[in-house]
């Protein structure tokens, strides 16, 4: 009797295990296309490597059809859009590490997240903001999205954005 019970945990964890899905996969079935990645506006690169961390640029809040979502989270945009400005960020970054290492199953863990907010003195909700690409993160890879983070609240940002991160990435070593 042990025996079985042992063979149906061994079978169960091997048909999960091999019904993982890759992080490409979760986004096609999401209906997700990565967006084409927006060139740098000043001097620096998208992406460092250095070792087997990913260090992302700042990107900033932007709408399917690549136009910048602009104004300030809780005057001129409402939490909800804010949630889906820091989303939009995802995907770019997503965009990004892909190019750099051509499979997001490479990525081991999403470790440090800067979500910055533009926002006017008396708002508060700044996690709430920055939850939006924290969540996206976590539904495609798992647990190796979990990361650590800080969201803050910024008195204006480049061409008035209503989001920008940045974000610190493990990947597989070459």
């Amino acid at each position: 009797m042990k025996v079985s019970i042992f063979l149906l945990f061994l079978f169960c964890s091997v048909n999960l295990i091999a019904q993982e899905r890759t992080p490409e996969q979760k986004l096609d079935e999401l209906g997700i296309e990565l967006p084409e990645i927006t060139p740098p506006v000043a001097n620096y690169i998208d992406v460092v490597q250095s070792g087997n961390l990913l260090f992302l640029a700042g990107k900033g809040s932007r709408n399917e059809n690549g136009t910048r979502i602009t104004g300030k989270v809780g005057v001129d945009l409402t939490i909800e859009e804010g949630y889906e400005a820091a989303k939009s960020i995802a995907l770019q970054h997503l965009a990004v590490i892909k190019k750099e290492i051509g499979d997001l199953s490479k990525v081991v863990r999403v470790v440090k997240v800067l979500g910055m907010v533009n926002t006017d003195s008396g708002f508060t909700q700044h996690s709430q903001v920055i939850n939006g690409y924290s969540d996206f993160m976590v539904e495609i890879f798992g647990e190796k999205g979990r990361h650590a983070r800080s969201a803050v609240g910024m008195n204006s940002l480049p061409v008035n954005l209503a989001v920008e991160i940045e974000v610190i990435v493990e990947v597989e070593e070459n």
